[in-house]
């Protein structure tokens, strides 16, 4: 597996396309694992820099009746499992100051969610680490408006920043992708990434719980990549239908080696 340092240059190097994937939310340690075994075959043969993604605990979920996850020291024990036995980079969300403090050392990427990225204490303790940091856009923010939560992370020291666009409040329970948001985030210099299958949600469109259009994600991240996106970040699961945590937006998992395929060439043709 890639060194903190490796990844990175990889990452920043814009050779390899990147995926960013797996569950919503760590249901179980099995089915991370079925996960990864299957996404780290397709993104082998396909030449494609994979990153396995999970939470550990969905801290915004619209109800208190919804699954968080097995929280924070199972889920990390998780992620180890499959970082030991697969040899791929794990990433997953922090919330707090604190978890940034025990899930540095055990994970490849820090996520800060899109909902805190303004947090600037946060985001300061996870680039003080030297950690890779993936900073999703907050849906109520413009693209340009991200420079500032990068300023906030290259100020104590972050170089290693991944951004991560996926979706505008539009209202209404819905959101909107601008593909103008790609170019605008690459001119920071940072990789950007585009999140397909959150970008396809209908939050709090379900009443107690978000909805979702994943006939809509596979579209999206084709034109992500066509805009110059460096990767994509994609929820699967083997039945979206029965997933504790965004179903509605998922790539059914024995769909993802096909969409791959459609990516990489069109990754291929843009270049």
């Amino acid at each position: 597996m890639l060194n903190n340092g490796a990844l990175w240059k990889t990452l920043s190097g814009g050779k390899k396309l990147i995926l960013i994937a797996g569950p919503c939310v760590i249901e179980s340690e099995k089915l991370c694992l079925h996960i990864a075994a299957s996404l780290k075959a397709a993104c082998k043969q396909l030449g494609i820099l994979y990153i396995f993604k999970a939470s550990y605990d969905k801290a915004n979920r619209t109800s208190d009746k919804s699954f968080r996850g097995p929280g924070l020291k199972d889920g990390l024990n998780v992620l180890a499992r499959v970082r030991t036995e697969f040899g791929v980079p794990v990433l997953t969300d922090v919330h707090t100051e604190e978890q940034v403090l025990e899930a540095f050392n055990r994970v490849d990427i820090m996520q800060i969610p899109a909902l805190l990225c303004r947090q600037t204490d946060l985001i300061t303790a996870a680039a003080q680490t030297g950690a890779i940091v993936n900073l999703k856009k907050g849906q109520f923010l413009s693209p340009q408006e991200m420079e500032n939560v990068i300023l906030k992370a290259r100020g104590v020291g972050g170089r290693k920043i991944l951004v991560t666009e996926r979706g505008t409040t539009f209202g209404y329970n819905n959101l909107v992708a601008d593909m103008r948001s790609i170019p605008i985030m690459r001119h920071f210099g940072v990789p950007v990434i585009f999140d397909a299958t959150h970008s396809v949600q209908l939050p709090g469109g379900g009443g107690d719980k978000s909805d979702g259009r994943s006939e809509f994600a596979p579209v999206l991240a084709r034109a992500a990549i066509a805009a110059g996106a460096s990767g994509l970040f994609i929820e699967t699961h083997p039945r979206p239908d029965k997933a504790l945590s965004d179903g509605p937006n998922m790539i059914p998992l024995d769909q993802m080696p096909q969409f791959l395929k459609t990516i990489v060439k069109i990754r291929k043709a843009c270049q």
